[in-house]
């Protein structure tokens, strides 16, 4: 799956939702994901809360199969900025 497939599945999510923040997913070579308030892109753009990982693991994390908090006690993530923002996502992850 793609950057762009994940950006896809969660669009819908993020439109219905009420998120009110610009979070960054950065998966390195394999692209970013921006969630910015209520819509997403793959465009790269400064935001309140960036969260490094790889592309499998936020596929994983979109999916269900992988709890972010888990992922994060377990380094497979990591935040930068606004941590707060970060616990937020549970609305449209």
């Amino acid at each position: 799956m793609s950057i762009s497939d994940i950006a896809d599945t969660i669009r819908p999510r993020v439109e219905q939702g009420s998120f009110s923040n610009v979070v960054k997913f950065d998966c390195g070579d394999d692209g970013v994901l921006v969630i910015d308030h209520q819509t997403v892109t793959t465009e790269d753009k400064d935001a309140d809360c960036t969260i490094s990982l790889s592309l499998e693991d936020l596929e994983s994390i979109v999916a269900g199969d992988l709890d972010a908090t888990a992922a994060f006690m377990q380094g497979k993530l990591k935040i930068e900025g606004d941590m707060g923002v970060a616990m937020k996502l549970s609305q449209v992850l």
